[in-house]
Formats: structure tokens, sequence, C-alpha cells
């Protein structure tokens, strides 16, 4: 089976959420005979189609971005010409452009949309582009949702439910990625011997503010890994807060950052809106056996976490919730010794990579009719 993945932003231009799910279906798809091409947008077409982990990742030029969607006057031509050569369509939703090319290539192909998440921000985009969007969920042969909580949570997905299947997002397991054991020495020197750890990138609905204000009032030692807008204005407010305590790393190697999962006591993930829809790392804090606090906010971050099992959720929003939950993991090292271990067991029982992979191959194969062909590739 040959595979078309189109979304508006792909490696090397960039590399979030949607992006790493988008390589590890390449990855977890690979060994039932899939193969797996990308379509994105670049400023730099020619140079940044490259291959990225073994998959060729295209670029078609970004003339314009409005509203964080990205706008191109060639890509309908690249579609085409690789949907020619694709067995079957990916589309990655949200991208208001994917939807008109869909339309506009008028492509026979099969095609599949994994759904990452409601219009959250752009809600004045989200009222002229609906009936755009209704057309185009309805043409595809199949919507993915990420967790059971997103398809119940969002209105979108509720009018469409017929044609959802569920499929949670998988990762690779970075608790046994080699690590630089030589650095263990430096970052506890830096951190101290105990201290809780956030990984992602730094974006609005992250909620990083509120985890600014819960370890001040703690005092704990955090240290928040990852680079995005609002890098300096979350480096200003640690600075103007004389918040010591708080390490702002940027992005780290993935060794480093397996590193730092490994030597945590607690992962604290206090994204606060819808947008963040699923929180890929959480899966890596889970296999790194890491106790999880997250915020209720109906999607797939709780059920990735546990309350009471495998860590606490607490409210949105709520700087004092965080705070309540950071100290009960810092008094309580057992319990959270525990809950850490059922995050493990949870990330090994539901959310692999090879779980991701192999559901979508079958998914794939019933829409090509293919089915028996799979069985015979994965035995």
């Amino acid at each position: 089976m040959r595979v078309l993945h189109f979304y508006k932003t792909f490696a090397p231009d960039s590399f979030g959420g949607a992006q790493s799910v988008i390589r590890d279906i390449a990855r977890g798809t690979e060994p039932f005979g899939v193969e797996t091409q990308v379509l994105s947008l670049s400023r730099n077409p020619d140079g940044n189609s490259v291959h990225v982990d073994g998959v060729w990742a295209r670029k078609a030029r970004l003339h314009l971005e409005l509203a964080s969607t990205g706008l191109s006057l060639s890509v309908l031509t690249v579609f085409k010409e690789m949907a020619q050569d694709a067995d079957l369509i990916h589309y990655h939703f949200p991208w208001p452009m994917m939807d008109v090319i869909h339309f506009l290539a008028r492509t026979d192909k099969p095609a599949v949309v994994t759904y990452h998440s409601d219009i959250v921000k752009q809600r004045w985009l989200k009222t002229a582009y609906d009936p755009l969007m209704h057309r185009f969920l309805d043409s595809v042969g199949s919507i993915i949702a990420t967790s059971p909580p997103y398809l119940d949570t969002s209105p979108v997905l509720a009018r469409h439910r017929d044609k959802v299947t569920v499929i949670p997002i998988g990762t690779g397991d970075i608790a046994r990625r080699p690590k630089p054991e030589e650095r263990r020495a430096y970052w506890r020197e830096k951190l101290g011997p105990r201290f809780f750890v956030f990984v992602g990138a730094l974006r609005y609905y992250k909620g990083l503010h509120f985890l600014l204000e819960a370890a001040a009032e703690t005092g704990f030692p955090v240290a928040i890994i990852g680079t995005g807008r609002l890098s300096q204005q979350l480096a200003d407010a640690v600075a103007a807060r004389g918040l010591d305590n708080v390490h702002l790393l940027g992005e780290l190697p993935e060794d480093e950052k397996a590193l730092l999962l490994d030597m945590a006591c607690g992962f604290v993930f206090p994204s606060h809106l819808r947008s963040e829809a699923f929180g890929v790392a959480l899966l890596e804090a889970a296999a790194s056996r890491l106790p999880l606090v997250t915020c209720e906010i109906g999607t797939g971050t709780s059920y990735v976490n546990r309350h009471g099992e495998t860590g606490y959720v607490v409210p949105p929003a709520d700087p004092m919730g965080l705070t309540d939950a950071m100290r009960r993991l810092w008094a309580d090292p057992a319990a959270a010794r525990r809950m850490g271990d059922n995050a493990r067991r949870r990330y090994e029982a539901l959310f692999t990579a090879r779980q991701m992979g192999a559901a979508h191959a079958a998914l794939y194969a019933r829409l090509l009719g293919v089915e028996r062909l799979l069985e015979t590739t994965a035995a």
C-alpha cells in the first residue's frame, strides 16, 4: 500500500505534535507493507524536500500564512502528481486549504482524515469555514479520532460519528533510548535530586503561566523543555518573579530529554484549552514511569492520565489545583512511584507505536478492500 499524507507543515520545516504523529504512523505501518510519502508546505521547497527517517517529505511553496493557515499557489499541481502514485490519501485536520485542494484535485483515491483538533482559536474563520469543513468530512471514507473523550466532546465529530474510528496516538519507547549517563551528574547539580518536568511547544494553550504560579507557590524545581512563540514571554515572567526554581531549558536532543524524563519525579502538563487535543509528550512521560498531572479539558489528556491511577487530573486554568497535585506527589514518593508504574503499564497496553501502526494499516486495508493481503504481510 502506498499512502500519501497531506498536512500544512512537516520536518525539517517544523516538528510538533501532529508532525510527530505522521512520522510515527509511517514507522508503525511500515512492517505491514505500507510505503509513506508526506506532502507539506515550505518557504524553501527545493532545499527542504528531503528524506526524513526514511520517509520522502516533499514540499510545495508556502506563499502566505493567514490565521495559522498556510496558503500555496503551486500545491495543487504537486498534490495531483503525488496522489496519482498513491493508493490512499491520509489528510490531517484542521487545515482549510487541504479541503480546497481535496475537491479541486478530484482524485478518485480512497481517503481518510485524522481529526487532530477542533478549531478553537480562530472562531471567526470557523463560521465561514463550516460548510466546506462538513462537506470535506462527509466526502472521506473514514475519520480518525485520537481518543474516546475527544470523540465524545467534539460537536464536529458528533455530526460525523457514524464514520469515526478511534485510534489512540502511539509513540516509540523513549525509556529504551540510550541516555548520556555522563550528563546525569550535571543535571543533578543544576536541577537538584528531585524535580518536576514539562515537555512541549511553548504555545498559548499550554497553560504555562499557571505552572509558573504553581512553581512560585511550591518552590519545587521545575524544568521546562521546549521552544515556541511564548519563549521570551516566559523568560521575562521567570526573571520578573525571580523564580530561580524554574529552568527554561529550550529544545534538547532526544537522548538528553530521555535522561531528564528518567530523572524527574513527576510530569506536569498544564494545558487548559481544547487546542491540546491529546498531548503526545504525556506518552513519553508515561513510558518513563512518571506520575502525571494534567487538566480536565475533555480531550485525550484525560485518556492518557487516569485520576488517582496514573497521576492527578485537576481543573483547567487553576494554579492551586496544580499546586496541590504537585505537593501530593512530592510528599508521597511511594504513591508517586506506584502511579508512575501504572502510567507505564497503561502506555504498554494502549499507546505504543506498533499498536497505532497496526490499527492504521488495518483501516487502510479495509478502505482499499485488501484485508487478506494485510494479514499475509503481517504474518
